[in-house]
């Protein structure tokens, strides 16, 4: 019994993972589902924008948005795992395409290939008079005049290769890696970077900010301090342009002062800082008006500070300290502040002052009697009347970090280049061939061929033959 020979270089089959990694309908599927998914997320508000949307949405459609993390696509490890597997994809077709795109890049056509001279236009056949040897140096200084690569083949007859544009071969690799840069770029900024917010007061100075998905605080590494806000509103009211001056500190040394406005971002140690939002705040400067009795005329005003040293009454009967501050009490009831009297004897009693006394009488009538926290009067025989609370801006930022920006507009600039390479750019081949008719005169064909582009080429075609005709017919001296 002969036992047969199994050959001894069988064609090896790519690994089935690298086969589908490598697949181009896997490139169009990803594709396809970043498109919908992108749309998605267009359409579904993202982020804080999304509450508003939320509270509209059935408890067990939100929850299924919830468990999608569809409020925060961009962020999600499905969205992620998305444009990991795309990136490994692009990865892997690259290389597995490779080989071929290098063979063409190095691929050395022969000079005295007869098949480009098959079907020749007329118009692309010079007939010449001269010395054959005097005629092949000319067409050669000229060609290598206009070519980088030129070669030369001779032998009874004189033939040449010209080439141009061979690197029009990577262009599809410059768009491919421009992608994967991107893609690259994108996730690393969402893993290493992160996006925040944070108020910061006139006058004070922050060194951390609140994180998005994150329970603590995270340090920036460095301080930045709200010099000043202001803002300018128009004729309606409505906000015209706000602007925060901040200065940056290192060490508690300054480093820099910028200002920033509505679309007008500042960048400091790799953290950009955008203007999002302002609000007001209560100051510490606090001035309360104290009635004696029910003459008006009795009222003494006193200058006290929140949280600051206790301010003595004007009759000795103790001592009064301001606790706290709402620029809004309840929402509703305006400005208020908290305040707790020390008599010379006995517990120290608590209550809120306000500072439209009447409007909130009006809108609630009786809330004074009814309930002492929110009696002026809770102390005998003073009355507490709020005259004025000092307000301060805040400013509110978006603070982001995004390390993989630079890999961003590395793969933008480099898809324009790739797609110049690709689309503008071709790879050209000429063949020149100087020979004898039979007639005995000097003929010159010029033959052509052209990855792309094939009006280009007959019109290089079209150039070169005109330039070779005058150059050819011109006295030599």
């Amino acid at each position: 019994m002969t036992q047969t020979t199994p050959p001894t270089n069988p064609e090896r089959k790519p690994h089935p993972l690298w086969r589908f990694f490598s697949s181009v309908k896997l490139t169009l599927a990803l594709l396809i589902i970043l498109a919908v998914t992108s749309i998605a997320g267009t359409i579904i508000p993202q982020q804080e924008g999304a509450m508003d949307f939320a509270r509209d949405l059935n408890p067990r459609v939100f929850r299924i948005f919830l468990a999608l993390d569809l409020f925060d696509m961009y962020h999600s490890f499905w969205f992620r795992l998305l444009l990991g597997t795309l990136t490994i994809n692009l990865l892997v077709c690259s290389i597995d395409r490779f080989p071929t795109a290098w063979r063409r890049f190095r691929a050395q056509p022969s000079p005295e290939r007869d098949q480009p001279f098959e079907n020749l236009p007329d118009d692309q056949t010079i007939l010449v008079a001269g010395d054959p040897g005097d005629l092949s140096s000319r067409i050669e200084a000229l060609l290598r005049s206009r070519y980088k690569r030129v070669h030369a083949a001779g032998g009874g007859r004189s033939a040449w290769h010209a080439e141009k544009g061979r690197y029009a071969h990577f262009g599809v690799y410059l768009v491919h890696l421009s992608v994967f840069l991107i893609l690259i770029g994108g996730l690393v900024g969402s893993f290493i970077g992160f996006q925040g917010f944070v108020n910061i007061v006139e006058g004070e100075t922050i060194h951390e900010i609140a994180v998005r998905n994150r329970q603590d605080p995270l340090p920036l590494g460095f301080e930045v301090r709200c010099d000043r806000f202001s803002v300018e509103f128009y004729d309606s009211g409505a906000p015209k342009e706000y602007r925060s001056d901040l200065t940056f500190l290192i060490d508690g040394k300054e480093a820099a002062q910028r200002p920033i406005r509505v679309n007008h971002p500042t960048e400091f140690e790799g953290v950009t800082f955008y203007q999002s939002s302002y609000g007001s705040t209560p100051g510490r400067q606090v001035r309360l008006q104290l009635l004696r009795g029910d003459d008006p005329a009795a009222a003494t005003a006193v200058d006290a500070q929140i949280a600051g040293p206790a301010v003595e009454l004007p009759g000795k009967e103790g001592a009064f300290r301001v606790l706290d501050a709402n620029p809004n009490m309840m929402g509703v009831m305006g400005p208020a502040v908290l305040v707790g009297v020390k008599p010379q004897e006995g517990e120290e009693i608590q209550f809120w002052v306000f500072q439209n006394v009447a409007s909130v009488q009006e809108r609630f009538p009786g809330v004074f009697g009814h309930n002492p926290r929110l009696d002026p009067a809770a102390y005998k025989p003073y009355t507490f009347v709020l005259d004025r609370l000092e307000s301060r801006y805040y400013t509110g930022l978006q603070v982001n970090r995004d390390p993989g920006v630079p890999l961003v507009w590395a793969g933008c600039f480099m898809m324009v280049a790739g797609f110049i390479v690709t689309f503008f750019m071709s790879h050209r081949h000429v063949w020149v061939r100087l020979d004898r008719t039979d007639q005995g005169r000097n003929r010159v064909r010029v033959a052509g061929r052209s990855s792309k582009n094939p009006v280009g080429l007959e019109r290089e075609i079209e150039r070169l033959t005109g330039d070779l005709n005058r150059h050819l017919n011109e006295p030599h001296a």
